[in-house]
């Protein structure tokens, strides 16, 4: 990847005139899109990112957010103003992808430089590869619990065959691509989007709202925490994928436009079903800890038996719709580390690595899903956040579109290290993870080293699932980049064109 002379094609791409409907497996990897193969407009975005949220699983966010010791109100808040901020957060990324044409993790480089920007790659890989294995561990366990429910067997044998079934379609989608990823999300998006109201109704008459309406409110650190924990799980969880499919708009798409698109896409069902789910779970304590060990299938106790079957539909096609396009984006980030594949090749060795995962967890593991699924989420938020806070100032920072063969070149203009944003990542990672914990995952309990010494009460204190650190990251990327690269980013944009 040293070509300077023309925007590379390296390993796992295709020639910039190889166009990328003309077979089932998109052609295209990390390289540049090709002016030819740009396509859409700014609300086509609306369609991956509403499918790929729209899943019930933002109901059993209701009863996370809840166990942080808020009132319903404060819920209905962190939904509806923590979702959309973070999707908010995405959109403002996606814009890159149309001012670079490539991927998330190759338009990183310009502020990390051509190898430096393998540690926020490599972080955005795990990440990426950790959510589509809990999507399919969700949907395996949630179609276990229906189908037991149904009288049509339960245990191991249901979900081997569940598995089977959802890891066959997430593979197929992420192999194939991009144009076959944005029918799926078309037709998942509707089929999903009515069921899930069809759903509310059904349930609706299981909400106590005397219950509901009596939970005492939390501290400000409690709703800091619920905050923070739905900022990360939903746009935070996002932003390191979030330019991969606004970079095949045409250069002259509204940057307005995608940045509505993506935020209204992300944010409108899972804001919502955060509210409505908080709604259901104040109403029961028996559901919520039902909830904390299978989220999924939790909800299903509350259906007539005759809708089972579509709920199993539902909360699947809604996975799935999520873990495509994070094995889709977990390849591209693969191969932006340099790993020599094809990106259908590296969607595969993802989905192998998937299902390794979901295997020891369903099926070895039989650890509390919950406690597990948190530690998981802020633990990789913290860095993804600091690199989030990197990128989001560099962008801010350009006037220019990217200079797009440099990307792929370490001697370009944006150089092979950037030592500033590595170590920006590094110190907002260090700070973030001493003013988090997550001691109920067990093997995270070293986390939350500096609440004692900076006087937030330690471990046991009323900070102590605040979840700072996630916040703390992100400033520490933002305003150290603000702070320390406007001047490199004027210099490489003083460049003139094709040095």
């Amino acid at each position: 990847m040293g070509n300077t002379g023309s925007v590379p094609v390296g390993t796992g791409t295709a020639t910039a005139g190889t166009a990328a409907g003309t077979g089932v497996i998109e052609a295209n990897g990390i390289n540049v899109i090709a002016d030819e193969e740009r396509k859409g407009r700014p609300r086509d975005l609306f369609w991956p990112w509403f499918g790929s949220n729209v899943s019930v699983l933002g109901l059993s966010y209701g009863s996370f957010v809840l166990g942080f010791g808020v009132s319903f109100w404060q819920a209905t808040v962190i939904g509806l103003v923590g979702v959309t901020v973070s999707f908010l957060l995405c959109g403002f990324i996606a814009v890159a992808g149309r001012r670079g044409s490539a991927p998330t993790m190759v338009l990183s480089r310009a502020a990390f430089g051509v190898h430096g920007n393998r540690l926020p790659s490599l972080i955005s890989w795990i990440l990426t590869v950790g959510w589509e294995t809990v999507l399919i561990i969700l949907a395996t366990l949630a179609t276990a619990t229906v189908f037991g429910r149904l009288g049509w067997g339960s245990g191991a044998p249901v979900q081997v065959v569940a598995m089977i079934v959802v890891v066959a379609l997430t593979i197929a989608g992420g192999v194939a691509g991009f144009d076959v990823i944005m029918r799926m999300q078309r037709w998942i998006t509707v089929v999903t989007g009515v069921l899930t109201v069809v759903y509310a109704v059904l349930v609706v008459r299981h909400i106590d709202w005397s219950a509901v309406s009596s939970l005492p409110s939390g501290s400000g650190t409690a709703f800091l925490g619920g905050f923070v924990f739905v900022m990360t799980g939903f746009g935070l969880g996002w932003v390191n994928a979030a330019a991969d499919y606004s970079r095949y708009l045409p250069r002259s798409a509204s940057a307005r436009g995608i940045v509505g698109w993506t935020t209204l896409g992300g944010a409108v069902a899972p804001a919502l079903l955060v509210v409505f789910g908080a709604l259901l779970a104040g109403s029961s304590g028996e559901l919520s800890t039902a909830i904390g060990a299978d989220p999924i299938g939790a909800l299903a106790e509350l259906l007539p038996t005759w809708f089972l079957v579509v709920f199993v539909v539902v909360a699947v096609l809604g996975l799935v719709g999520g873990a495509v396009l994070d094995i889709y984006s977990s390849g591209l980030a693969l191969l932006s580390l340099g790993v020599p594949l094809r990106r259908y090749q590296a969607a595969l060795v993802d989905g192998l690595i998937m299902i390794v995962g979901a295997v020891y967890v369903v099926f070895l593991a039989h650890s509390d899903f919950q406690a597990q699924f948190t530690g998981f989420l802020i633990t990789l938020g913290v860095p993804v956040s600091a690199w989030c806070g990197v990128v989001l100032a560099d962008i801010l920072l350009r006037r220019r579109d990217y200079a797009e063969a440099d990307l792929y070149d370490a001697r370009g203009r944006y150089g092979s290290v950037r030592w500033a944003a590595v170590l920006l990542v590094v110190i907002g990672t260090a700070l973030g993870w001493g003013l988090v914990t997550n001691s109920a995952a067990g093997w995270l309990d070293w986390q939350g080293y500096l609440l004692g010494p900076f006087g937030l009460g330690g471990r046991e204190g009323g900070w102590a699932f605040a979840n700072l650190g996630v916040l703390v990251a992100l400033a520490v990327g933002f305003v150290g980049t603000l702070a320390l690269s406007s001047g490199r980013v004027r210099r490489q944009e003083a460049v003139p064109a094709g040095r």
